[in-house]
């Protein structure tokens, strides 16, 4: 990839040759009248204070490099400019007659390797400056910075509150603390070691490293030669962005989807049980999962020519699966029915997730260009349409339009669209939007009624159920009849986003009840006591001593 940046280049060389051949001239006259070894020795303290001066000069100029080249051309640089200072330094002064003997030869030489010497002090950091500068894309940059804030924007205060405002008053402080403490715990973990085992192309464990069309284990998973972002510098890239933004960027993923399971759960498992069933989830599903995805030539799911643009089947199918398994494992709570604390934190939390949504979508296209806006759009009519058809099916069924029904809505038009975003059209969104109302309305209310299953915040039926619809739709709409930018045969690309969800949901069913019975064995149970539960100071009290509303005096 080719692109366009102005940048500093160290012309030294040049400049030093200018100044060296008048020096050379204005000293020549005074070297023959008196070669004696101290007019040389002056000459030399000279010359050597001159071009040290000279080197520090450099100038502007506009040119186009190629990125890929960038990092491997500037150690030439510093050597080219090196070398090309000492031979002409060593023309000039043979050709302007100072030197007669094989001695003042010698001599005269010294000096030139010592002027070649104090230009690479400054010759080397400016290539290296040259080289990262070309390959970063302000503009580029600029919007992932952004996202990125969105996307954390979406997990604290968004989701924290969107989820508050729909439990029992007395346990609103538990669903806030449980968000904010897996923000914490989650960053600390992709430092640690997440971010390797996602985007690392090295083997784990010593086996084979990932290649494109192999499947071995890294394949599947990444390796360790990243942890503690090894290897991660001001120089290091990634596309046209610095390596470490998409590292901040990627956290913010690894922290909503594990958040997104919150939902299911709340009202009745404990503090402890959440983080360690969170964080084992991660190791064993979510870093796999967007490895195989966004990892690059030689993922599993990469190489298989699985498209998700933004976490349809690394976010929303793992997460939606993994929720409704602990809801089953956990069991239901003592009053299963949704007793809304606080609607006016849900419908502000529902406005931050949206807003923030722009990140999440937009900045999955790592560009600040017609992608990005073209997912942003697809973002926006995606979840409005999703809203409208649901409130209608609200009002054809019960006469009223319900805001909690409206708010639900919209989230799942944006998880439905998230797989989606940046490979359709404007149609394609709209259409997403409808299938989104319809399907996981039905699922949300129907079939978790006639299941049975606790999945108090429909968790399941807006993500889960949401990312799967999306997945699978995306490889009809994504093609040019509709309005898409894939040119793979519809029924190929179909069949491929078919198996991938599938294989998702089946391997993180498995995954996830694997990782409650350890939860269960580490600390002691997933419930909290039943008078707890039960208590008017619900688990507020019980998990925090803490408590959202102070009693009236």
């Amino acid at each position: 990839m080719t692109t366009i940046a102005t940048t500093t280049v160290n012309n030294n060389s040049f400049k030093t040759f200018k100044a060296t051949r008048t020096n050379s001239k204005r000293l020549s006259s005074s070297c023959i009248k008196n070669a004696s070894s101290k007019c040389l020795l002056e000459n030399r303290i000279t010359m050597r204070k001159r071009n040290s001066i000279l080197s520090k000069t450099t100038t502007t100029r506009t040119t186009r490099l190629n990125v890929v080249s960038a990092n491997k051309s500037s150690s030439s640089f510093e050597q080219e400019q090196n070398n090309s200072a000492a031979d002409v330094f060593v023309s000039e002064m043979e050709s302007s007659q100072i030197v007669s003997s094989p001695k003042n030869k010698s001599k005269l030489a010294l000096v030139a390797t010592t002027a070649a010497l104090s230009l690479s002090a400054f010759a080397k950091p400016a290539a290296a400056a040259a080289a990262a500068a070309i390959a970063v894309n302000a503009g580029d940059t600029a919007w992932i910075l952004t996202s990125s804030a969105l996307v954390l924007f979406m997990t604290i205060p968004g989701l924290a509150a969107f989820y508050a405002g729909l439990v029992k008053r007395k346990n609103l402080i538990t669903v806030l603390g449980q968000c904010f403490a897996l923000t914490c715990m989650m960053t600390i973990i992709w430092f640690v070691c997440g971010y390797s085992m996602c985007f690392s192309t090295a083997g784990l464990f010593g086996t084979a490293a990932m290649k494109e069309g192999a499947t071995g284990l890294s394949a599947f998973i990444g390796g360790l030669d990243k942890m503690f972002l090894a290897g991660v510098g001001p120089a290091s890239m990634h596309e046209t962005i610095p390596e470490i933004l998409w590292v901040l960027y990627q956290c913010t993923f690894a922290i909503i989807t594990p958040a997104l399971m919150v939902g299911s759960m709340v009202e009745r498992m404990k503090f402890n049980a959440v983080m360690w069933y969170c964080a084992l989830w991660s190791f064993a599903v979510y870093f796999p999962a967007c490895h195989m995805v966004w990892g690059g030539g030689g993922g599993y799911f990469a190489d298989l020519g699985v498209l998700d643009f933004a976490g349809g089947i690394v976010v929303h199918i793992t997460a939606g699966i993994g929720a409704l398994v602990a809801a089953i494992k956990v069991g239901k709570r003592k009053e299963m029915e949704m007793t809304v604390g606080n609607l006016v934190l849900t419908f502000l939390g529902t406005a931050m997730l949206w807003v923030g949504w722009f990140g999440f979508n937009g900045g999955s296209a790592l560009s600040a260009g017609a992608n990005a806006a073209f997912a942003c759009m697809a973002t926006q009519i995606a979840a409005a349409t999703a809203a409208v058809t649901w409130t209608l099916w609200d009002i054809k069924e019960f006469g009223k339009a319900s805001v909690l029904g409206t708010c639900t809505a919209s989230i799942a038009g944006l998880a439905t669209i998230t797989p989606m975003a940046g490979f359709i059209g404007p149609k394609g969104a709209f259409l997403g939007g409808i299938a989104a109302g319809i399907i996981c309305r039905f699922f949300s209310t129907t079939v978790k009624e006639y299941f049975g299953y606790d999945d108090a915040l429909d968790v399941f039926g807006v993500h889960g159920v949401g990312g799967f619809l999306g997945t699978i739709m995306l490889g009809i709409l994504c093609h040019p009849v509709l309005g898409g930018f894939n040119d793979v045969p519809m029924l190929k690309q179909t069949i491929v986003q078919v198996y991938a969800a599938v294989a998702t949901a089946v391997y993180t069913a498995v995954a996830s009840y694997a990782c409650l019975l350890v939860t269960e064995k580490i600390t002691d149970g997933l419930r909290v006591p039943p008078e707890a539960e039960a208590s008017m100071l619900g688990l507020d009290e019980y998990s925090h001593k803490e408590s959202a509303y102070s009693p009236m005096k």
